[in-house]
């Protein structure tokens, strides 16, 4: 039988369940990064990887609860 274990969606209710880290800025990087973002073409690949940067973000925010 194939085990379809690693193909499930949704946070895990196991003990020892790890979690990552979300790195923390300051206030100026947050605000110098923006400023640099709003400076590129918004066709930029960059600004669509920073996009899924920050749902991925939200998730690891949501799974560590």
């Amino acid at each position: 039988m194939i085990s379809l274990s690693a193909c499930a969606t949704g946070i895990s209710d196991r003990p020892g369940q790890v979690c990552p880290s979300v790195v923390e800025y300051t206030a100026h990087d947050q605000a110098s990064a923006a400023a640099e973002v709003e400076a590129l073409p918004e066709e930029a690949v960059v600004v669509r990887m920073l996009s899924d940067f920050a749902v991925m973000r939200d998730q690891a925010r949501a799974c560590g609860w």
